[in-house]
């Protein structure tokens, strides 16, 4: 079976500044896997990269197969970790935009989501808050039947029941045949639902395992050894 992800000595360059440095990484299907490290570790930078917002210095990646275009974009669902919507739409207008722009997004399955938020479907981004604005964007991102969700800080900045209905939403609506990627320096709020993960430390891969490999072989958890590997 062609792996979901294949990152092959993958370089950016920024100018003089290297983000990431021969990075080689594959990632199967069916896992919720971390992309830990400290802030200008990477992370973001390999995120971009897969979505094809970024073209690698050196390298390459392969999305079931295909580099970062037209046939990778379709199976790729991308969270940025800042607002992208227009704060005039209505709650209806997002979920009309993304049904017209991805043949894959299902707009039943965004309904359903947003009826659990008891929020008004035209009310408009502006009137919201910013908990409340973050979950109407991951419902869209999530709506997708896609093969890899690569979502970048999805938890950053919200309260913890706002960062608990983020987590139960992604763990209860992602294609169980897809992948999540999700960034974020918060380890023990979402080590529970890891099953992998993937550490980047100044820019090169300090490590890709399991979970539970980490927690028998180094006899800590995640987050645990987050800390001492970064001394946070």
């Amino acid at each position: 079976m062609i792996p979901l992800l294949e990152c092959r000595q993958l370089t950016k360059k920024y100018g003089s500044i290297t983000a990431l440095d021969n990075v080689s990484l594959t990632l199967n299907r069916g896992r919720i896997i971390g992309l830990l490290g400290p802030n200008a570790s990477g992370k973001t930078t390999l995120i971009k990269l897969i979505c094809g917002l970024l073209t690698p210095s050196s390298g390459e990646i392969l999305i079931n197969g295909f580099h970062p275009g037209p046939e990778s974009k379709l199976k790729v669902a991308y969270l940025p970790d800042v607002s992208f919507l227009s704060e005039w739409m209505t709650v209806e207008q997002t979920f009309n935009y993304y049904r017209d722009f991805y043949s894959n997004f299902n707009i039943d399955k965004a309904y359903d989501m947003l009826s659990r938020l008891n929020i008004n479907k035209s009310m408009k981004l502006k009137a919201m808050s910013k908990g409340t604005k973050e979950k109407v964007q991951l419902i869209l991102t999530m709506s997708r039947n896609a093969d890899l969700y690569c979502l970048d800080e999805p938890i950053g900045g919200v309260d913890p029941a706002s960062r608990d209905y983020i987590l139960d939403t992604i763990i209860n609506n992602y294609n169980p045949e897809g992948t999540i990627l999700i960034s974020t320096h918060l380890i023990s709020d979402i080590e529970k639902v890891l099953d992998e993960v993937v550490i980047i430390k100044q820019g090169t891969l300090f490590m890709y395992n399991s979970v539970d490999n980490i927690r028998e072989n180094n006899g800590m958890s995640v987050d645990s050894l987050f800390r001492e590997v970064f001394r946070c």
